[in-house]
């Protein structure tokens, strides 16, 4: 509850525990065991921010947060906390406005961003890449800016990686050197992240991290809730996208310094997600986002079981703490609680790892920093009932505040030119053009085999005129030979007459 410029978080023996704006943005952690009322916290926390005016965006990995939709229901149990609180003169069941996404595009606006907007530092840290696949994705990068490739997409990205590939000793004297081996490696690393949705979260339209920076009509903050039920279980994609989030953030935001209250308040749920097996490297990329992004006016509170989730560089970060109930069974959850309990300001009424392990639902340990930025000691506190419904929001309410919410532009993927069409395209118009060379190929040996057998039939066609030539010229011969003895034969017959008439005559004469 947002009252006297402060955030009201709860009471504790020596009265109200508040929270000052002007220190919001000094980050913070919500810590507890499993069922001990931190989901209710971070509700009540962000109630308190929109009533402030203050934006925020959350993480709703359980699928009831988004009841801050609807107002809540009185009930036995609330019209006493309320009386306990005393807060029975300023206290109304009221929803909040909200907005919904989800990246799997199911019970939320589409939450797109673009592979150039993730960057290939940033995507490199996420894919869990080595320092020479890292180079080679940063080349990749480069060129495809160099050649006017907008990579929008994951089959952007992929199809520029083929293509450099393919062409890799072209670029190699100009980029540097760009094994198969670290091409094929990335393009294994993106196999998980597009399986558990990466296709989804990259393309276009991409966010503009502005419109999580609304306000209602009456001034309220817009509570942004993302769907992340799903998103969860893909740890990869859960990771890339905070980061990108935070990343996207302090790129666009500019120097703020110290305001009297945030611009924007993050909650992630769930947060030992992104530091769960994370490489060093990506560890201090989030170290140094947290330490950053506070000049930007950013309040950022992970949400998570034990501080022993957060690493330590990010841990003294959170200035704001809230400690939900620990249990200890175990020595490392015994160690767990000595920590959390090292982590606070003493309180000389109590002893506060005693108390972390005797917490009912409903009570933390909370400190926070003053109007100087000190911190408070830490109050066993009874955090205050949220104002909203406690539990998810009906289908037919979520449906009908999204088609009010302004945010329609999102919903319908645009597929432009980018990278993927345009090599398509020059690959369409290689494999067009070496289809025409092999047509032109094809076309000049037909003609070259068809003129070698118009040869062949030329030469066989005068073989034969020759053959019939010399037939004709041999049976002239034969006829002449043949009329040559005919007339020898005459001339023998004629002379053999005239000589038997000349020796008839002779005998007649005598």
């Amino acid at each position: 509850m947002y009252r006297d410029g402060k955030i009201y978080m709860g009471l504790c023996d020596e009265g109200p525990v508040e929270m000052v704006l002007n220190m919001s943005n000094r980050h913070g952690l919500i810590a507890g065991a499993s069922g001990t009322g931190k989901t209710i916290t971070m509700k009540a926390m962000a109630e308190s921010f929109s009533d402030a005016g203050v934006p925020v965006f959350l993480c709703d990995v359980k699928g009831d947060v988004s009841g801050l939709g609807a107002p809540g229901e009185p009930s036995a149990s609330m019209e006493k906390r309320i009386d306990k609180f005393g807060i029975r003169d300023s206290f109304q069941y009221k929803a909040y406005p909200v907005c919904f996404w989800d990246i799997y595009q199911e019970k939320g606006h589409p939450v797109r961003a673009t592979v150039s907007d993730m960057g290939p530092e940033l995507l490199a840290r996420i894919l869990g890449l080595t320092a020479a696949q890292e180079g080679v994705l940063h080349i990749v990068f480069r060129i495809a800016d160099d050649k006017g490739l907008l990579l929008t997409d994951l089959k952007d990205l992929k199809a520029v990686l083929n293509y450099v590939n393919e062409h890799r000793a072209e670029y190699t004297a100009s980029y540097g050197n760009m094994s198969p081996q670290s091409v094929g490696g990335i393009l294994r690393a993106l196999i998980p992240l597009e399986n558990q949705g990466g296709d989804l979260f990259f393309g276009e339209p991409d966010l503009d991290i502005f419109d999580w920076m609304r306000r209602d009509a009456d001034g309220k903050g817009v509570v942004n809730i993302l769907d992340s039920v799903k998103l969860v279980q893909n740890p990869t994609l859960y990771a890339g996208f905070l980061l990108w989030m935070m990343a996207e953030l302090f790129e666009r935001l500019p120097e703020a310094g110290d305001l009297d209250r945030p611009k924007l308040v993050f909650f992630f749920d769930e947060a030992h997600m992104l530091f769960a097996d994370a490489p060093k490297v990506l560890v201090q990329k989030v170290e140094q986002m947290v330490k950053l992004i506070r000049s930007r006016g950013v309040g950022i509170y992970f949400v998570t079981q034990s501080p022993g989730d957060i690493p330590n560089s990010v841990l003294a970060q959170l200035s704001n703490r809230v400690q939900h109930a620990l249990r200890a069974y175990t020595p490392a959850e015994q160690k767990a609680v000595r920590t959390a309990a090292q982590s606070f300001r003493a309180n000389p009424a109590f002893r506060t790892e005693a108390v972390i392990m005797e917490l009912g639902v409903g009570q933390a340990l909370i400190s926070f920093l003053d109007e100087e930025g000190v911190p408070g000691v830490v109050q066993q506190t009874a955090v205050i009932c949220p104002q909203s419904f406690m539990g998810p929001v009906e289908e037919a309410v979520r449906r009908r505040l999204m088609a009010q919410d302004g945010m329609g532009k999102y919903d319908e993927a645009v597929d432009a030119l980018s990278a993927y069409e345009i090599l398509n395209e020059q690959m369409e118009q290689e494999a067009r053009q070496a289809a025409l060379e092999a047509e032109r190929e094809q076309l000049e040996k037909e003609k070259a085999a068809f003129e070698k057998q118009k040869e062949k039939e030329e030469a066989a066609a005068l073989k034969k005129k020759e053959r019939e030539r010399e037939a004709a010229a041999k049976k002239r011969e034969r006829a002449a030979e043949r009329r040559k003895a005919q007339i020898e034969r005459t001339l023998i017959n004629t002379g053999a007459q005239v000589l038997k008439r000349g020796l008839l005559g002779t005998l007649f004469k005598k």
